[in-house]
């Protein structure tokens, strides 16, 4: 949990609210959360549907960890603590984009059930589709486009998920997606299946 240290902060209401955004978008925002272990194909996944979904003339923007920590999250490391506020961080930022009326793809390891289920609350009921990137380790390292699972077998990259840190696989994703069965093409349309069928793209 983040310290809290604004103090004589008032929410100020605006004139325009989320249901005029989202007609004038003719969407409903939503933060979609792909996880998984390192170089299971969450980015590629996340930047394909993107793709489609502008293709379609929808407003779809990716959060993607990498890009994220060269930015807003680059004063954190790997630690516990630090990968729960990066998590935090990106939820309250998916939160506004939902908010928008954004459909919002965010691609992080996110290897804790609670890091992700701070996330899971911030948001309205419907708003937050976790999608469980699932591959296995093996096919993870044999892809390894970074070179950073070889790295951690050394011990020059410590703190890495799914060698010497821990991933916590999701229990009730509303979407599991196995990489190792498809192409990022067919893994973008699940997505975006399951977004028709929420009604999120009306």
């Amino acid at each position: 949990m983040a310290q809290v240290k604004a103090t004589n902060v008032v929410w100020h209401e605006g004139h325009v609210g989320r249901e005029q955004r989202e007609g004038l978008l003719k969407q409903n925002g939503v933060l979609i959360w792909l996880t998984g272990l390192p170089s299971s194909g969450k980015s590629t996944i996340a930047f394909t549907t993107e793709h489609i979904l502008v293709e379609r003339n929808r407003l779809a923007y990716v959060l993607d960890g990498d890009n994220i920590r060269h930015g807003l999250n680059k004063n954190l490391g790997f630690s516990a603590e630090d990968r729960a506020e990066n998590i935090r961080r990106i939820g309250e930022v998916g939160k506004l984009f939902a908010d928008a009326g954004v459909i919002t793809l965010s691609s992080f390891v996110s290897p804790y059930h609670q890091d992700r289920d701070a996330v899971r609350a911030l948001l309205d009921d419907g708003d937050f589709i976790e999608v469980f990137i699932d591959t296995p380790l093996e096919l993870c390292e044999e892809r390894d486009p970074k070179g950073l699972y070889a790295k951690a077998r050394t011990g020059e990259i410590p703190n890495f998920t799914g060698i010497s840190d821990p991933y916590e696989a999701p229990e009730n994703a509303e979407l599991v997606i196995r990489t190792a069965d498809c192409t990022p093409e067919t893994a973008a349309n699940q997505i975006i299946d399951e977004l028709e069928k929420r009604g999120k793209l009306s």
